[in-house]
Parts: structure tokens; sequence; C-alpha cells
């Protein structure tokens, strides 16, 4: 199930927020409807938990995390780091990197097994990610730019990419990844996927700017729909574009 959701003004859903299978971090200050809609969708599978990070809203930017962890940086202040891991799981671990790139979101992309990092990661924190999130590390560019985490979605089902992805970086992932990955776009055209996008293995977030085509193909990639066969997207695709013209 893909939804539409606005953080206040911003189509931005990823800048604030961190989904994971077994956890979800939200920015906090926004409005109650933004909530809502993550507390109602997630709420009895994993926990919904509003904070901020180093006094910032911008969680999905600053932490990264999959199932097995979430990594912090080292501005996250202590109440903050008490506060989130009273809200997670006890079988998530937690820990704060002291890392140039202190942004994590932006340079690094993450399922349960797997990581894309940002080629200049320090070689402490790409040992961190590793064993943290318990993922194997990869340095890599997606369509030759560096951050990762801003242009490249990922979950165990499949990956969404910058669509000026050439089709061989697109194999290359693939293999390395071991899941599907397609080259897309949300909010209507943008290519910052991490931004507008955040995704688990049952349920997707986007801004409300993002289009019926854009949302058939998330749905289609991630397999967040029960009939998630190659020719269901075609005829998702010809709906829209035939709503599109009455």
């Amino acid at each position: 199930m893909a939804l539409r959701v606005n953080y206040e003004n911003s189509v931005e859903v990823g800048v604030f927020t961190t989904l994971t299978n077994s956890y979800c971090l939200v920015g906090s200050g926004g409005s109650q409807n933004f909530y809502s809609v993550f507390e109602g969708e997630l709420s009895e599978a994993v926990p919904v938990v509003r904070t901020s990070v180093a006094g910032i809203r911008i969680v999905g930017r600053l932490s990264v995390g999959n199932r097995h962890g979430l990594i912090l940086p080292s501005s996250t202040t202590d109440q903050e780091l008490q506060h989130v891991r009273n809200g997670l799981p006890e079988s998530v671990r937690i820990q704060r990197v002291e890392e140039r790139l202190s942004a994590l979101g932006n340079v690094v992309c993450c399922n349960d097994y797997v990581a894309l990092v940002h080629p200049d990661i320090d070689k402490e924190t790409e040992e961190i990610i590793a064993d943290v999130l318990k993922v194997e590390v990869f340095r890599q560019t997606v369509a030759d730019n560096v951050l990762v985490g801003s242009y490249c979605v990922i979950t165990n089902q499949g990956g969404l990419v910058h669509p000026k992805t050439s089709v061989e970086d697109q194999d290359e992932l693939s293999s390395l990844l071991q899941i599907p990955v397609v080259a897309g776009t949300v909010n209507r055209g943008s290519d910052v996927i991490g931004g507008g996008l955040v995704v688990n293995d049952w349920c997707a977030f986007c801004g409300l700017d993002t289009t019926s085509t854009e949302l058939s193909v998330i749905e289609s990639v991630f397999k967040l729909q029960e009939a998630s066969h190659p020719s269901s997207i075609a005829t998702n695709m010809k709906d829209s574009l035939i709503d599109a013209m009455y």
C-alpha cells in the first residue's frame, strides 16, 4: 500500500521520517494529521516514535537504520538517544557515530541485508554500519551522484533509483543488492527519491504531489500490491493516463 502525505507544507516526506520493518521515526513538531497517517497505518505492526536529532526535526536525513539497528550522528543529545531507545524494540541496536558526513540519511542507503554508502565515508563508520545494521557494505554512486541515500531507496523487495541511472548501472546495482532495481521519480518528477519517499516491506509513504503513474511504479517495484506481476503496472499506467485525459 502506498500513501500520499505532506509534512506541514513539504512534500519531502523522507526528510522528516525514517521507516524500517521494525520501527518508524518521525520528526517532532509536525501536524497531528501527519502523525495520524503513519500511526493509523503502522502502529499495529511497528512503534512510531516522534523525536528530533540534534534539536532539529529532519530525522530522515540525519539517521539511517533497518530492522536490526539504528545509527545516529554524534550531535544527537543524550535525552534524544534515551527517548528513541525507550520507544524502539529491545532487539534494535542504537549507536552514535563520529562522522564528518553527518547527514547519514543522505550518504547511506540500506535494507536488512545490504548497504550502499558514500565513497568518502570513514572506514570506522563503514565498520559500525556493517556491525550495527548487520549488512554487507558497498561504496557506490547512483547516476554519478555520491549521495546514495538521497537518490536511491531500497527495501528487501526492490529498489527505486535516480531517473538518469543508466541501464548498465541499474543492472550492476540489481546484482549487487540481489533485488530488482528501477529508475523513477516521486513528487511529480523529483529525482530526489530518498527525500520524497519512505518505504518498508509492506507500506510506502510519499509526498502529495506524487502522480498516480509514479505511485504504480512504486507499488510495483517494492511489491506493495498483491497483483505485482508486470502486466499490472502497464494496466495501472493506462488507467491513470485515461483518468488524466477525461
